[in-house]
């Protein structure tokens, strides 16, 4: 393809770095992980945001997790209409045919979608109300957790939106028929975390909301 370049050098760098030591030193592993495929016991869906990462923050390893990224961590509500769904279709795979034992959505703070959200539906991004914005449409999933915290003080609403990116994605996910049935069957359980980026801390949510690990 034309405009199609070479990687930078730097990234080329990094590769033949891993392939000669984390690779060759587990060769065994990876072979292994070829021939005999994924068994990922969780899925994770999280944030684009490249200061999030999970492997890290749990020290996975590689065919630990079934990993899907998405702008805010966002999970849409169940719709089966023939159009073409990302986030849906990961989901779909993970819990009908890998099987996982759970699915867990991690959130995190200074999250740029949760606060563009926040700016659109409080009026002050009229750009994101366009139909042409990608971004804008994507984060209408969020608009009933801004909702819920419109009329909360000013300097807590960003905070408690970003939680709800997660409330509402749980929520949604349980729309899903396969989801739910595997959920009240016992065979997998859904979880809810928020990673703090600046101290490392990560919150669970339970019953009675999130609180430290």
């Amino acid at each position: 393809m034309r405009n199609v370049t070479a990687l930078p050098s730097y990234l080329v760098q990094r590769y033949h770095g891993w392939k000669a030591t984390a690779f060759t030193e587990n060769r065994a592993w990876y072979r292994r992980l070829a021939e005999d495929g994924q068994r990922p016991r969780a899925m994770v869906i999280s944030c684009c945001d490249s200061r999030v990462h999970v492997t890290s923050i749990f020290g996975a390893d590689n065919g630990e997790f079934f990993i899907h990224r998405n702008i805010a961590n966002l999970v849409p509500a169940y719709a089966p209409d023939g159009e073409q769904h990302g986030t849906s279709a990961a989901v779909e795979y993970a819990v009908q045919t890998l099987r996982v034992a759970h699915l867990i959505v991690v959130g995190h703070t200074n999250c740029g979608g949760v606060a563009g959200c926040l700016a659109m539906c409080s009026g002050h991004a009229p750009e994101l109300e366009e139909k042409t914005s990608f971004v804008g449409r994507w984060m209408d999933i969020l608009r009933p957790g801004y909702e819920r915290v419109k009329d909360l003080p000013e300097p807590e609403r960003i905070g408690e939106l970003e939680r709800q990116a997660v409330v509402v994605s749980l929520e949604n996910l349980m729309t899903f028929p396969f989801v739910a049935a595997k959920v009240e069957a016992g065979e997998m359980t859904l979880h809810g975390l928020v990673h703090d980026i600046g101290d490392g801390r990560l919150w669970q949510l339970d019953d009675s909301g999130f609180h430290v690990i």
